[in-house]
């Protein structure tokens, strides 16, 4: 299946001229038209309000601000741009990472070195396969998708909340699904 994405706005926050390069090409060889970049989190925060961009795609660790703290500040629920898609690219795969990417409400990790095939089903899980947003007193985001194993992924084991692997899940904790 081929996906349109003409008419969407990429905003691309890496500080890798190289990087870019190469996303950039990828992205325009899918059919992407409309591709912003930006060479870290400070200005990837500015080029959002002038490009209104429909999809993320940004670098974990960049000077100024990095990928982690700009998800933070989108991730608020009264950010303009909360809901944004957001594609997280990382040399850094260690669990910790993949856990804390979750906790942050990054929609999809993606391991450099990338792949064409990677960047493409990235994107379109997010076009494809949205995910209500979910808000906790400790996490605004996209709602988690069903994992195997679970026990195995968050340290704490079964029956813990992913963005608090030391404490238990109150079943009747204040969840609001947004979507």
């Amino acid at each position: 299946m081929s996906l349109d994405l003409a008419s969407l706005t990429f905003l691309l926050v890496e500080d890798s001229a190289y990087m870019r390069t190469i996303l950039r090409t990828m992205l325009q060889g899918f059919g992407a038209r409309r591709i912003v970049e930006a060479e870290d989190g400070a200005s990837g925060l500015e080029a959002m309000d002038r490009a209104n961009p429909d999809i993320l795609i940004l670098d974990w660790v960049m000077p100024i601000l990095d990928g982690a703290d700009m998800v933070r500040m989108i991730r608020s629920p009264n950010n303009p741009f909360a809901y944004i898609p957001i594609i997280m690219v990382t040399a850094h795969t260690e669990r910790s990472r993949i856990v804390e990417a979750r906790r942050l409400g990054v929609h999809e990790l993606l391991s450099k070195p990338i792949s064409a095939k990677s960047l493409y089903q990235r994107v379109s899980s997010v076009i494809l396969h949205p995910r209500d947003f979910i808000k906790t007193a400790t996490y605004f985001g996209p709602a988690p998708r069903e994992i195997r194993n679970r026990q195995k992924i968050w340290q704490g084991g079964a029956g813990q909340m992913p963005n608090q692997p030391n404490q238990p899940i109150d079943d009747n904790a204040d969840v609001t699904a947004i979507g």
